[in-house]
């Protein structure tokens, strides 16, 4: 009987571990920054982790008023490139946890 008890007390501080540094690894992807490039890096966005945009770039010679769908796929190109960086990094990071959780 005592050693059942033990075992769970065990798995608890075994998962309150896990749970701290998934925490820990989420806190560090999210302050982490992603830059997302278009071409020629007519414009460059920075992100976060957790999905904020921090920055844009644009070059002067990307903004041309006679053709703004031009400068509109960039901004795209870029943002989406930034979100695939993030989306890797988050599979790669937290992952691990979900690999060594039973039922998931």
């Amino acid at each position: 009987m005592m050693m059942r008890g033990m075992n769970m007390q065990s798995m608890m501080k075994q998962m309150q571990k896990l749970q701290k540094n998934m925490k820990k690894d989420q806190d560090e992807l999210n302050a982490t920054v992603f830059e997302g490039h278009a071409a020629d890096d007519a414009v460059v966005v920075k992100f976060t982790g957790d999905h904020k945009m921090t920055d844009i770039s644009i070059k002067e010679e990307a903004v041309d008023p006679d053709d703004v769908d031009m400068l509109q796929d960039l901004v795209l190109m870029a943002v989406n490139d930034a979100m695939s960086k993030i989306d890797k990094q988050t599979q790669e990071t937290m992952g691990k946890y979900s690999r060594n959780i039973p039922g998931l």
